[in-house]
Parts: C-alpha cells; sequence; structure tokens
C-alpha cells in the first residue's frame, strides 16, 4: 500500500485538543512543551482548557491545528513505513512540509503563528466572509463567482465534488450566496470567520508573509509534498516556499489535490491533527482508498492492532 499524510486547515480545532495525546504519549507532550517555548505563551494551555473564543482566534487556532498535527506524527514516527506523498489543507501544508523535512518545526510554528496574525489583521482591515456552498460542480461556482458584480467573491476552497466554498467582501458573499441558490444549490451555509481567507482580501498578509519565509531554510521535501495551490507534486525548498505565499489568496484545490495523490498510487490515508475532516471528504475524494485519523490515542492503538 501506498501512503498519503494530511494534514486539516482551519475549523479542525476544539478546546481540549491535543490533551489525550500529550498525557498518553511523552513524544507529544515534548512537542507541546517546544511550541510554548517557541511562542513564549501557553499555547498548550489554550489547546487543552481554552477558553473557546480564545482558541478560534485565527492566530491561535492555525498554530494550534498544526502544533497537533505534528505532536501526532512525532508519535507516529517509526510506526508508518514509507509515506509516498504528504498535503495540507490550507496553512497544513506547513505540516506536510515538516514531515517532509523541507521546514523544520520551529521555523515553521513561528511562520504559521505570523500567517494567523496576518490574516486577523487583514480581516479587520476589510472586513470578509465566506459561505459554503453544496450541490454545485466546480466550474458553476466559477461561473457564478463571475457574474458578481457587488463586490469581490471568489472560490476559497474546492473540498470536494459538490463542496465549495467562497469567499470575499460582505457585498460579494451575499450576491454569490444568492446566484448559487439560483444556479440550483442544494444548501448554502454562511461560514463564522474572521476575514475573506483565499480571496484578494488578503493580499495585506502576502509581503510581510513572503518576507518572513524568506529569511528561514527550506529544503528538498523527502518526499513528494503535493501543493494545495497547484495540486502538483513540489520537490524543491524553494518552490514550496512561494507556493505558501501563494496560498494566501488563491483557493484551496483540495479535491484535486487528493485526486493527484490517488493518481501517483497512493491508497492508504492517514489525517494527523484534530477532527475528521479529511478523513470525511475522503469518502468523495478517495472512495477506494483507506482513510483514517491519527490524533487520539485510540486511533494509535488502532494503527499498531492494524500493523500486527
Amino acid at each position: 500500500m501506498s501512503l498519503a499524510l494530511m494534514f486539516p486547515g482551519q475549523g479542525s480545532q476544539a478546546v481540549g485538543m491535543c490533551a489525550a495525546l500529550a498525557d498518553a504519549e511523552p513524544k507529544a507532550a515534548e512537542v507541546l512543551a517546544k511550541a510554548n517555548r517557541v511562542l513564549g505563551f501557553d499555547l498548550a494551555g489554550i489547546m487543552r482548557s481554552g477558553p473557546e473564543e480564545t482558541l478560534t482566534e485565527t492566530r491561535n487556532a492555525q498554530p494550534a491545528i498544526f502544533v497537533h498535527g505534528v505532536a501526532a506524527l512525532e508519535v507516529a514516527r517509526g510506526r508508518l513505513g514509507e509515506v509516498a506523498f504528504a498535503a495540507g489543507h490550507s496553512f497544513g501544508e506547513f505540516g506536510a512540509h515538516v514531515a517532509a523535512g523541507t521546514l523544520s518545526f520551529e521555523n515553521a510554528l513561528g511562520a504559521v503563528r505570523l500567517r494567523g496574525e496576518l490574516m486577523f489583521e487583514a480581516g479587520q482591515r476589510r472586513p470578509g466572509a465566506m459561505a459554503a456552498v453544496l450541490g454545485l460542480g466546480d466550474d458553476d461556482i466559477e461561473a457564478v463567482c463571475a457574474r458578481v458584480e457587488a463586490g469581490v467573491c471568489q472560490p476559497a476552497n474546492f473540498n470536494s465534488e459538490g463542496q465549495v466554498v467562497i469567499s470575499g467582501d460582505v457585498a460579494g458573499v451575499e450576491q454569490g450566496m444568492r446566484l448559487a441558490k439560483e444556479a440550483g444549490s442544494k444548501k448554502v451555509i454562511p461560514l463564522k470567520v474572521s476575514g475573506a481567507f483565499h480571496s484578494a482580501l488578503m493580499e495585506p498578509a502576502v509581503e510581510p508573509l513572503r518576507k518572513r519565509l524568506a529569511s528561514i531554510e527550506f529544503r528538498d521535501p523527502s518526499f513528494p509534498v503535493v501543493s494545495n495551490v497547484t495540486a502538483r507534486a513540489v520537490t524543491t525548498g524553494a518552490e514550496a516556499r512561494e507556493l505558501l505565499v501563494r496560498q494566501l489568496t488563491a483557493p484551496v484545490r483540495w479535491s484535486a489535490t487528493v485526486a493527484a495523490m490517488v493518481a501517483g498510487g497512493a491508497d492508504r490515508f492517514l489525517e494527523l491533527g484534530p477532527g475528521k475532516v479529511l478523513t470525511g471528504l475522503n469518502k468523495r475524494n478517495a472512495p477506494n482508498a483507506t482513510s483514517a485519523t491519527l490524533g487520539e490515542p485510540a486511533d494509535f492503538a488502532a494503527l499498531a492492532a492494524s500493523s500486527t
């Protein structure tokens, strides 16, 4: 079997995340302690105890999800066998690059924290909105967004067939929601977000993040990391650096990313970190593959049982 690792994006956070894993696995506890030292504040305490409104702030949610993913990775090392691919949803790609050795944990964590801060500030500067559109194809969503005249409205996340998120300023997304319903969408769901992620409204975050990433070391990945911007394998550190900047304003082509890994031979997927969002999406994105999560102690017990 050919293994692919997946790292989730924002929205997978929950109070209590990684607490049981850190209590059960010293390697996970070490990752949390290191994260606190790198950041200079008690992120692990926020992950364990909240409050929820603090954890869900973009500047905290992104590093929290990233840290949980890396903690699970460290516990899993030596138990997985050879990895063929890795990918991450939105900023989850930083976790994929840590797994592939492109980035150090410390450098990636600092960049993820800055990314969250910059995105929050961009959202404060120019308020935006996002909405999930169900039941329309990717081309239909592109056509809907092209018809919007009230403001900015762009596809933000192509998550799976019939599940796409749109993003932009409030007026643009509101018109996009109306047009999507007129085009036959089964359901349109406004999302609670602090900004218009993966749209032109995130442009103020681009240069500060580019400057940070230019200052840290990027190595060539030890195995291909499939970029969610291009849905193609990244094999050099220079390309990884540029694509991690571009993803701020580009749509997440997640369904195509998973399809690229399947086309490359991946038939076993493991989602590292909190929640089961990507595993759930694989019911459509990779229906013939096996998919599982690694984020809680019970997940590792199941992994051990399946390998015996």
